[in-house]
Parts: structure tokens; sequence; C-alpha cells
């Protein structure tokens, strides 16, 4: 298949054509021939000039479903708890740091044509969203009540979702938001954004299911590190979601020694590394793939001493870190977040979970983490 394709014009590609004549459906039977299997998905990635590529190309080419298709996804339990995690991160860390925003000076002057001390519209806060993708999390950002949202994404096709999104919200007040197609590990949002846009440091800096991405190469995780330090202002919070390094590493050595097959997971995910004896600080890389999620793209992992020793060279310093399975055992019971696993579809009116057993393992791969600016 792959000769014939490279030789238009000659037998091959005739015996093709007529092959989709006698099927009648030439669109159809070109879809099928570029991907014909996983084996030459692989051979594809590894011919991309690098996996910054095989990333950008995945997520551009997902498609922004609606809300009534997205709940047909034979995965929503794992998505909707997904979500519910986020939402106790950003409820139980970033709230309190909008809530202490500085005021600016446009505010001050309106407040003193109002009331003493309150904000117009009791709005407050500005977020910085790096890895934005889609814009999944702007729902949450409405209901906290932000009053301004930068969102930056290496995927141009969903930083255009993103925004379009935005332009869509009915719930909540309407905050101000823009939206840049950037690389933020490997350029200086300084460098690339409009000054005026950054005159003023954020309360909230937050990276969902996207840092790891950083940890090929130090030179990245500085620039990322150095991307959040120079925009979030004393007292602000960066918080985020990533793989857990211990629990993929303890799977990994977990196999059989003359296993050549490096991969673990089940009918949700798999996880494959390439090596098994090498495990480097940086571009520890290994393949990921999420049922209706991820498409086996790769991914490093993300060692939580070495972000940590780092991130203390940037004035950031960490809050909490819990494993998902702990964030749930801490707050399934909250008066306030209890409700939410319900109203976001976590569980049913009966407190039944809607992921399956493979579901919850899928889920459990990952940790939420704080930090604090000093």
């Amino acid at each position: 298949m792959e000769r014939y394709r490279n030789f238009p014009g000659g037998v091959g590609t005739m015996l093709l054509r007529k092959r989709k004549r006698e099927d009648g459906d030439v669109k159809r039977e070109r879809s099928v021939k570029l991907e014909e299997s996983a084996d030459d998905e692989e051979r594809r990635k590894r011919r991309k000039t690098g996996d910054v590529d095989v990333v950008v190309e995945h997520y551009n080419a997902r498609p922004d479903v609606g809300v009534s298709q997205r709940q047909e996804s034979v995965i929503i339990g794992l998505k909707s708890f997904n979500n519910w995690v986020k939402s106790v991160l950003i409820t139980r860390f970033a709230h309190p740091a909008l809530a202490e925003s500085p005021i600016s000076p446009a505010e001050a002057e309106g407040m003193g044509r109002g009331r003493a001390g309150e904000r117009p519209g009791g709005v407050k806060g500005r977020v910085l969203d790096m890895g934005c993708g889609k814009g999944g999390d702007l729902t949450k950002w409405a209901k906290a009540r932000i009053k301004e949202y930068v969102g930056v994404d290496i995927a141009a096709v969903s930083v255009e979702q993103a925004s379009q999104r935005h332009s869509s919200l009915r719930s909540g007040p309407r905050f101000s938001a823009s939206f840049y197609a950037l690389d933020c590990y490997d350029h200086l949002l300084r460098d690339r954004l409009p000054p005026a846009l950054l005159s003023r440091p954020f309360d909230v800096v937050s990276m969902q299911f996207c840092m790891h991405y950083a940890f090929e190469s130090e030179k990245k995780v500085r620039c990322m590190l150095r991307n959040v330090s120079e925009n979030l202002r004393p007292g602000g919070s960066f918080i985020g979601t990533i793989p857990d390094a211990s629990q993929l590493l303890e799977k990994l050595g977990a196999l059989p020694e003359d296993s050549k097959d490096l991969s673990f997971g089940n009918s949700v995910y798999t996880i494959r590394f390439e090596e098994r004896t090498q495990r480097p600080l940086f571009g520890h890389r290994y393949w990921f793939f999420l049922r209706d999620a991820v498409d086996n793209v790769p991914e490093y992992v993300v060692h939580w001493e070495t972000f940590v020793q780092m991130a203390a060279d940037y004035g950031l310093y960490p809050t909490y870190r819990r494993e998902f399975h702990q964030v749930f055992e801490e707050h399934h019971k909250h008066p306030e977040f209890a409700p939410l696993l319900e109203r976001m579809h976590v569980v049913d009116k009966n407190g039944e979970s809607k992921m399956d057993e493979d579901q919850w393992e899928a889920a459990n791969i990952y940790i939420a983490f704080a930090l604090e600016k000093r």
C-alpha cells in the first residue's frame, strides 16, 4: 500500500482506482487506506519532525462535539470524574487566590463611584490557562466569577474552538477572554503576547492534563516554569493535573523481565514504554492511548521531586499533591463537592458510580497539584 501511494499514475494506483470503483465509495476507501493499521500509524508518527508535531496534529484533529454528544462517550463516567477533580482543585485553590486579587486602578475608580470595597458585578481576578485546549474549563471559570481569562495552546484549531466556545457561553457572568496559539514550552509569553495583556500579573495559572509534554527536555520545563512565575502574582496559585510517575514506573517494573512488549493498561487506556532500564529525568517517553480521547501520542514522565526542586528556582512551592482517588476520598462527603458529583454525572441519584473498574483505574494514574508563588 505504501508503494502504491508513492507512485501516482502507476499500476498500483490503477488497481486502487479499480477497487474504489468496485466499492462505489471513493471517499470512504481513501479514508480507510490512510488508516491501515496501528503499526503503519506508528511508523508515520516516527517520520514526523518531532513529538510536538504528533501532539499538535492529534489535538487539532479531535472534533469539538456538543454537550449531548459528549454524554454518549463510552468513557463519559471517567471524563465527568476528571472534570469533578478539576472543579475541586479550582474551588479549593483558585477561588481564594481570585478573592484576594489586587484592585486595579480602573476598578478603584469604578468603586469610587459605587459602594466602597465592592467590585462592579462582584467579579474579580485574572486566569492564565496554559494548555487551554478546546476550552473545556471555561464554564468552571465562569462559575468562579472571574474578570479576565487568557488561554494559550499549541494547537491552533483547538484555540479557535475555545474562542468559539467562550462566545457561546450562557451560564454565569460573562468575562473577557483572549486566546492565542503558542508553544508555552518553547517561547516566553512576554515575547509573543501583547505587552498590555501582561502588564498586570495573573491570580491563577492553570495547566490541566498538559504539563507532562514540557518534560521532553529540561529547557522546555524551565521555559514553562518561567512563563508561570513571571506572570503569576505573589500569593497566586498554580494548579494542574499530571500523570503519576511513581505509578507508571511501578507498573513498568512489574512487567515480566523477558517481555518485549513494555505496555500495560486495560480496555480504556494503554501506556507503552520504549525502554525498560533507562529512566532519564527528562525525555523519558511513553506512548499513551485513552479510548475516545487520546489516540496513542507521545508523553513524558514527570518526576515529582525534580519538578518541585525546579519550581523552587522560580519561587513556586507546593501546597497540595494528591492522587485522584485521594481527592475523591477527601471530598466525596464534603457538603459542596458531594452534590457536585451527582450534578456532574459522576454518580447517579442513588450514588452509584458511572465508571466501571477500568475507567476507575485509568483515572487513578493521575495526580492533582497546587503550588503558590512566594
